[in-house]
């Protein structure tokens, strides 16, 4: 039986970056979270219809794509695929330069998509964009030495590919609002969207899932072969939707494409299926059942994407496409996760001491506040069907209402993230107040 991921991370403490690394893009992530909410309460009367252009929905977007799932997708990168591949992060001061910039970049793009002040767009436009390619170098040079885990490295790699073709059809966009000409419009956004969120965000998560699922279930490592296959399937669907989004034999490549990526879902659902039923810890609480639904609705993206490229006759078809895609798989699968991350490395730094000194770390329960998870845990799940109901309905009343049920939820699970923060540091200094978790 292969090595459990979870006993192959704890015992790679000599990777750990610094607690500054990782906590400051994810504390950023649940600061961007919240903020997607307000904005999209901003623009509740346009959310339900949005048929693309500047305005608080399309800076909502951004926000939690950008802001929350990118940004997490960073950090957790940053700190699991050095593990992964057996090698420390190369660059020094690499990762916080790239914080630096990308953090204001992602607020100026979503002030200047929210305000229509184009100027503001273009230049977070540049600053996201060089951060970006930074990390993407960053990454490859850590896949490029890689020594373990394949699975995990195959996934990497294709995100990698992602990325490049994110900010390709990016600067397009971008462009296009200052009068800079690329490729076509319907074009760049097709690329934008599928390799955005299925390509570097959707290929980063199921990579990292087979660190992270395995680890918190305390089960053994899924098998390589089929889940190089799934990164395969995946990596095809990628190629196929590319090539049908400059309008080259479009429908049949499309279908193709939704089918390898329907495979590479089937897969991959099977395997961290298998790693839950053969975990030793069975109960795992309300993070996995968020995580089991946004498995659900990365289903129903997949057959919603199917109706867009049939003309389902259904007005306002993107709109429940993005919410199921953005909102109902990444966030959620990223939100779930997250509350189970945070403890965990937190943990694992706390016991380091203020001074480099190690002593006995305290339990990941202990550094989490139960009681704003579920309140985060009931918001999250309401403001989906409000949402949803939104988008059914027309109604501009319920998107106002989901929002504002996000905003509390967002605002809870800030809570709970600045908590970790703070028993953290306390232990990590030498207190000797309690330790036990505060319901």
């Amino acid at each position: 039986m292969k090595l459990a991921a979870g006993a192959f991370l704890a015992g790679a403490t000599s990777r750990l970056l610094p607690a500054s690394i990782p906590f400051r893009y994810f504390g950023a992530a649940v600061a961007f979270h919240l903020l997607a909410w307000i904005a999209l309460f901003a623009g509740a009367d346009a959310m339900p219809r949005f048929a693309g252009g500047l305005g608080w929905p399309v800076a909502a977007l951004h926000l939690v794509t950008l802001g929350t799932l990118a940004m997490t997708a960073i950090g957790a990168s940053l700190q699991l695929l050095p593990v992964a591949t057996r090698q420390p992060v190369a660059a020094g001061h690499g990762p916080a330069a790239i914080w630096w910039l990308y953090t204001p970049g992602v607020a100026a793009i979503a002030l200047g998509m929210g305000t229509a002040m184009t100027g503001l767009l273009a230049a977070g436009g540049v600053a996201v964009i060089v951060a970006l390619s930074l990390f993407a170098a960053l990454l490859a040079g850590n896949l490029a030495g890689a020594k373990g885990m394949p699975v995990v490295i195959a996934h990497g790699w294709v995100a990698v590919g992602s990325l490049v073709v994110l900010l390709a059809s990016a600067v397009s966009l971008a462009g296009a609002y200052i009068g800079w000409t690329g490729l076509a419009r319907p074009t760049a956004l097709a690329l934008h969207i599928a390799f955005a969120a299925y390509g570097f965000m959707g290929m980063l998560a199921l990579g990292l899932s087979y660190i992270l699922v395995p680890m918190f279930a305390l089960s053994a490592a899924p098998d390589d072969r089929p889940a190089l296959a799934s990164a395969g399937l995946a990596a095809t669907a990628l190629v196929l939707a590319g090539i049908a989004s400059f309008d080259v034999a479009a429908q049949p490549l499309f279908v193709l494409a939704i089918i390898a990526g329907a495979g590479a879902m089937a897969l991959h659902l099977r395997l961290m299926l298998k790693a839950l039923r053969d975990g030793l810890r069975r109960e795992l609480g309300p993070s996995f059942r968020l995580v089991r639904i946004s498995w659900a609705l990365l289903g129903v993206s997949l057959a919603l994407l199917l109706g867009l490229g049939w003309d389902a006759p259904f007005d306002g078809m993107p709109t429940p496409f993005a919410l199921a895609l953005v909102a109902g798989w990444l966030l959620t699968f990223l939100l779930g996760l997250l509350q189970r991350i945070v403890p965990f490395l937190a943990s694992m730094h706390a016991g380091h001491g203020p001074s480099g000194q190690r002593g006995r770390p305290p339990t990941p329960s202990s550094l989490t506040a139960q009681r704003p998870l579920a309140i985060h845990h009931a918001c999250h799940l309401a403001a989906l069907v409000l949402l949803g109901l939104a988008v059914v309905a027309d109604s501009s009343m319920a998107a106002r209402a989901g929002a504002l049920v996000g905003i509390a939820g967002a605002g809870a699970f800030g809570v709970f993230f600045v908590e970790a923060m703070r028993r953290m540091a306390r232990h990590a200094a030498g207190s000797t107040g309690p330790q036990t978790p505060v319901a």
